[in-house]
């Protein structure tokens, strides 16, 4: 027999101030074993049939939920059977998330439910034009299938009725209300044991963490990331906490899913949930370069461009894992705390995230850390937040009582704001914060920009982003500059190495200027060219540290390898992505390259193959290669290492030219006879950092 339940005060507090509202947690961790239901669709049963602090009542609440479950929630190896139910039975009851697709060919909609086995469920237009959001990601609902028994129909099952799984009414004054009977710090508490944690076993700042992971599902437009070690949660308030908010891969990071689908001339997601999150951020594939393009837009200001002009509140949320130590990366001149990101997030992208959590202080998901205490019903809280993204504004509030330092720049102040905006929201819906709580706030807010902008100014090469002592002035008008824990006292972080680069190429080309090759066109024809244009003036070669960013032009082997093979008479390149035939084309230019210097006589590539690899193939087309360099007096050897990883090429002179890519950081051209396809330094790039310096003694 189980002991009986014994309150503490908050949980006292909390039944007499959200009577019906609230339920006990750890009620729904003995649910949730064994089920992959999400926890708002587990807590919107129990609030039906255990909102109430009388044992008998819940312990025959928990049998009427857990018999709901057992009747009509469908595991996914038991879709056969469910088929087989409804068909016996004409129809039948299911949880279950549901999605309305549209078939051009058949020009009419077919409803799925996930684990039913089936696509092709008639649904009438009443369900999709009621509820947008089936046809974009789907929704959890309570759905009736019922059995079609005309033959003559092309389908078997039909959707009878459906509800979603939500509250049918929400009253945010009532919420807002009640919460005044709560202090701060006890409000804290609610919030974290509303979506299962238990206060105290988290630290203050830990707290702090967690409110701020709810920030994109209370602000609108709030651009937030998150990166740490796997297994601390990360994705679990965006798939399981809220009806209103969906969670993504990677693979569906398309303009047409994301933004506007130009054939269906329908908004994406981001017009019908409060919070798009990207989960494993760092394998997202972004094949059309408009989709970041737009994502920069809509990240800005909440809005896009797409034919017409779409406006939209959904706040953006990518969280990922990092492999290397924090440590490490914030001592490192090479590596910074944005590593993970996907190639094509430049430093445009960066820029707009206004909070950057460290997920690396996250504790590691464990039952230790679960509450078996009263929070609120998690549908209740994610009603209210809901209703504060879309109808409650603080910026005016948050502006007339803060004043940043003189180091804030503009999008620093946005996404300072629009935290502070998020905090308040979360942990003060209708009443003011004290000054104590408030700088609380500001310090928190701008820790999490600080964080973006000390990464920032760590890739780029200026001092574009170099103020990062953001600060603010508190209540006696002292100003209090805000620090970054992990980065304090790290020289690599906070002083990062700026090369001297000559200030006539500073002029030439931003952000990454490249040393022009003798082979360069006169400054009267660069003048001439569309977008950026290499440097033109000859200039010694010295060493060099630089990006070459997402999208630039100007860059061709010419420029990078030239004036530096000057005296060289061997050329020594690792590679062990020279075997493609795209690939051998990049080598080859490289040689051309190479024969321009004129006193080059050997050159020895050490490269790798793999199972895919047309050896054959690849061996005609390097013994072509050999043939005609014989012709210029210059020989090649090719090695093969398969265990080969780095990418260099050293020159005996003295000179090593590092690039992260290798040769292969060109975007593949739109055709063969666009501009860009012959002409390199017309060809845009991807992101690569390259690295030319001079051995000791070369």
């Amino acid at each position: 027999m189980q002991s009986e339940y014994v309150m503490d005060a908050l949980d006292a507090k909390l039944n007499d101030v959200f009577d019906g509202k609230v339920v006990r947690k750890d009620l729904l961790h003995r649910i949730k074993k064994g089920t992959n239901v999400p926890t708002f669709v587990l807590e919107f049963l129990l609030a039906r049939y255990c909102a109430s602090n009388d044992p008998a009542e819940i312990q025959a609440g928990m049998e009427a939920v857990l018999s709901t479950l057992q009747e009509n929630y469908v595991r996914p190896d038991e879709a056969n059977s469910a088929q087989s139910r409804v068909a016996m039975k004409g129809k039948h009851k299911f949880i279950d998330k549901v999605h309305v697709r549209y078939v051009e060919k058949e020009k009419r909609h077919w409803a799925a439910l996930e684990n039913f086995a089936s696509q092709r469920i008639a649904v009438g237009e009443k369900f999709y034009r009621d509820n947008d959001r089936l046809l974009e990601g789907g929704i959890w609902a309570e759905v009736v299938i019922a059995h079609n028994d005309v033959d003559a129909d092309a389908y078997a099952f039909y959707v009878e009725d459906l509800r979603p799984i939500q509250l049918s009414r929400f009253d945010f004054a009532a919420y807002a209300e009640a919460k005044k009977a709560f202090s701060r710090d006890e409000w804290v508490d609610v919030v974290l044991r509303s979506v299962g944690l238990e206060p105290s076993k988290l630290t203050k700042r830990v707290k702090f963490h967690f409110i701020a992971r709810l920030a994109p599902l209370v602000e609108s437009n709030f651009n937030f990331i998150e990166l740490g070690p796997r297994g601390t949660g990360k994705s679990y308030f965006f798939s399981e906490f809220s009806p209103y908010s969906t969670l993504i891969s990677g693979g569906q990071a398309t303009k047409s899913v994301l933004f506007y689908n130009n054939a269906r001339h329908k908004i994406g997601l981001v017009g019908f949930w409060d919070t798009v999150a990207f989960d494993e951020v760092g394998g997202i594939k972004v094949k059309d370069p408009d989709t970041i393009q737009i994502m920069k837009d809509y990240m800005a200001n909440g809005r896009f461009s797409r034919g017409a002009e779409v406006i939209a509140d959904a706040s953006l949320a990518f969280v990922g894992n990092i492999d290397m130590s924090v440590e490490q990366i914030v001592n490192s001149t090479e590596y910074d705390l944005f590593q993970p990101l996907p190639e094509q997030f430049d430093l445009a992208v960066m820029d707009r995230f206004a909070c950057y959590l460290p997920g690396w202080e996250m504790p590691k998901n464990s039952s230790a850390f679960l509450t078996a205490r009263f929070g609120l019903i998690t549908d209740f809280l994610a009603e209210a937040f809901h209703h504060q993204l879309k109808y409650s504004n603080r910026y005016e509030e948050v502006s007339q009582r803060l004043k940043l330092g003189r180091a804030v720049e503009g999008r620093d102040e946005k996404g300072i704001k629009k935290t502070l905006c998020a905090l308040l929201k979360i942990l003060h819906p209708s009443d003011a914060p004290s000054d104590e709580e408030f700088e609380e706030y500001v310090a928190y807010a701008i820790e999490c920009r600080r964080r973006v902008k000390e990464q920032m100014n760590k890739r780029k090469p200026d001092d574009e982003f170099a103020n990062i002592d953001l600060s603010f002035f508190d209540r006696s008008g002292k100003e209090v500059v805000v620090h970054c824990p992990e980065s304090a006292g790290a020289s690599a972080t906070l002083q990062p190495a700026r090369r001297p680069i000559r200030s006539k190429i500073d002029q030439a080309v931003s952000p990454a200027p490249t040393p022009p090759s003798p082979a360069q066109p006169s400054p009267t024809d660069a003048s001439n060219m569309q977008g950026p244009a290499p440097a033109v003036e000859q200039v010694e070669a010295v060493e060099r540290h630089y990006t070459i960013a997402y999208g630039d032009t100007g860059h061709s082997y010419d420029t990078i390898f030239g004036p530096y093979l000057q005296g060289a008479k061997q050329v020594f390149i690792e590679d062990p992505y020279v075997r493609m035939p795209h690939q051998v084309t990049n080598f080859v230019r490289f040689c051309e390259t190479v024969i321009k210097a004129a006193t080059v006589r050997r050159v020895t590539l050490v490269t790798s193959f793999d199972q895919q690899t047309d050896l054959a193939a690849l061996q005609d087309k390097l013994d072509e290669l050999k043939a005609s360099l014989l012709e210029y007096d210059v020989t090649l050897e090719v090695r093969v290492n398969d265990k080969l990883h780095d990418r260099e090429v050293r020159l005996d002179n003295g000179w090593t030219v590092k690039i992260g890519r290798g040769l292969d950081f060109y975007q593949k051209p739109e055709g063969w006879f666009t501009v860009g396809a012959t002409d390199l330094t017309l060809r845009r790039c991807l992101e690569t950092k390259v690295d030319v310096f001079r051995t000791p003694g070369g």
